[in-house]
């Protein structure tokens, strides 16, 4: 697919985009005669995925992993949703940053400045830090501190912590997944967008993904005509609402910042990542701000 092909179809009204979705999911789930899951995260991209194909298909199961790592607006929003499969990961997150290092500022980058730290070869070593000749693959200018860190950097958390316990489940279930990920969010998602469109079939791991081609406003769009009732914690200001202590993309957000709002939304949880896993130290070296001096804080309604 092209890009001006994506941006066509990203232009479509909400009605038309519920209805090619819907054609995505019925190819996905007729190919594998029903051996499909959602993968539902509670949060509202995989909230309205779960309404579109339990509106065609309202057996299908959704499958959420604990972590350990989410809210508790999230873990009360799943649990008044029926037919939910709950998975945790083998390795707890303090285990995960302490054996391999922190997620921050991307997946990329975290991959990166890991792989240089790690590499057993020259040329990696100069790949990171060069590119390759392409000028791709390298560690940005701003981040390139990251590799004299006191502190190790990696992108294995969300392997660790969410994929792998995916994967099990897949290898004993023989399920496949519906995924509510959206192109707009990174330009990871997009290449692969791009390359493979909403259903992958030829992917070793083969995944649909049939809100690809749907923005944010689509997704409140929807909630709003649906009704649909949502995790409130949209409701106290946050639109990010994975893992509580990751910090990627941090850097990109306005004031107050996912950590500023936890200060106050969730003192106790602040207090845990800030202080026993040692985010304060990670986001200070970073030069990103974790703190929120306010005396009052009033949050921001949707």
């Amino acid at each position: 697919m092209k890009r001006w092909q994506l941006e066509q179809m990203q232009s479509l009204p909400l009605e038309l985009k519920i209805k090619k979705t819907i054609l995505r999911v019925r190819e996905y789930y007729e190919y594998y005669n029903g051996e499909v899951y959602i993968s539902f995260s509670g949060g509202k991209d995989s909230t309205v995925l779960l309404d579109i194909v339990r509106s065609v298909y309202p057996n299908v199961k959704a499958v959420f992993i604990d972590t350990g790592l989410e809210f508790p607006e999230i873990r009360k929003f799943v649990k008044t949703i029926g037919n939910v499969t709950w998975l945790k990961p083998k390795i707890p997150f303090p285990q995960v940053i302490k054996k391999y290092g922190y997620p921050v500022v991307s997946k990329e980058q975290s991959q990166y400045i890991y792989q240089f730290k790690h590499a057993k070869s020259q040329k990696t070593k100069d790949t990171r830090i060069n590119g390759n000749k392409w000028g791709r693959g390298k560690i940005s200018g701003r981040w390139i501190k990251l590799i004299n860190a006191p502190f190790d950097v990696s992108d294995q958390c969300c392997n660790i912590m969410k994929k792998n316990p995916a994967k099990l489940f897949e290898k004993e279930t023989e399920l496949h997944p519906i995924i509510g990920t959206m192109t707009e969010e990174s330009n990871q998602r997009l290449s692969k967008y791009l390359i493979s469109g909403c259903n992958s079939f030829e992917l070793k791991r083969p995944v649909s993904k049939p809100l690809s081609f749907w923005k944010e406003s689509d997704i409140w769009n929807y909630i709003k005509t649906k009704n649909l009732p949502y995790s409130k914690i949209y409701d106290m200001g946050y639109k990010r609402t994975g893992c509580m202590f990751c910090m990627y993309g941090c850097h990109l957000e306005d004031y107050p910042n996912r950590f500023q709002k936890m200060q106050h939304t969730h003192p106790k949880q602040y207090n845990y990542c800030m202080n026993e896993l040692g985010l304060k130290e990670v986001l200070k070296y970073c030069n990103i701000s974790y703190e929120d001096n306010q005396i009052k804080w009033e949050g921001i309604v949707k």
